[in-house]
C-alpha cells in the first residue's frame, strides 16, 4: 500500500489564507516564523481599536485574543497537514491584562494523530510577557 504524501503548508500559504479569510484577514495577522522540525508557528496581531476591551486603554478584550488563539493553533496543525483543520476543543486562560500595540503567539503541536491533534499557544505582549495560554485539539485533515 502506498503512503498519501501530505504537502506542508509555507508561511506564505498560510498568510494567503490569512488574507483571505473575511473573519481571520479582520485580525490582521501576520506570519513570523514557522518551523517544521519543531512544528512551531509564531505569528503577530496589532491592536485594531475595535479589540479594545474599553476605547484608549489599548488593552486587548478577550474575545478577539480567543480567536487568534484558536487560530494560530489550527494552522500550526495545518501547516503539517497541508490546510486549514476544524477546532474540536479549545481551552484559555487569561494570565494578566494583554496591553499595547500587538501581540505575538506561537504555536507547538504536541502531537498530530490520525484523528486528534493537540496544540499549546503561548500569547506575549509587545513586552515578552506571557499574557494568555491555550490548548486545542483539532480534526488533522484538511478541510
Amino acid at each position: 500500500m502506498q503512503e498519501k504524501t501530505v504537502e506542508r503548508l509555507t508561511a506564505e500559504q498560510i498568510q494567503a489564507m490569512f488574507d483571505r479569510s473575511p473573519f481571520i484577514s479582520g485580525l490582521k495577522l501576520q506570519v513570523q516564523s514557522l518551523d517544521y522540525d519543531a512544528m512551531e508557528l509564531t505569528v503577530s496581531m496589532p491592536l485594531n481599536p475595535s479589540m479594545e476591551r474599553r476605547a484608549g486603554t489599548k488593552q486587548f478584550h478577550g474575545g478577539p485574543i480567543a480567536s487568534f488563539i484558536d487560530t494560530i493553533g489550527d494552522f500550526v496543525v495545518g501547516m503539517m497537514v497541508g490546510g486549514g483543520v476544524p477546532t474540536i476543543n479549545i481551552r484559555i486562560d487569561y494570565l494578566k491584562p494583554a496591553v499595547g500595540d500587538a501581540l505575538t503567539a506561537t504555536a507547538r503541536a504536541r502531537r498530530i494523530g490520525r484523528t486528534v491533534a493537540v496544540a499549546d499557544i503561548d500569547v506575549f505582549d509587545e513586552k515578552n510577557a506571557l499574557v494568555a495560554i491555550g490548548r486545542g485539539t483539532y480534526f488533522p485533515k484538511a478541510g
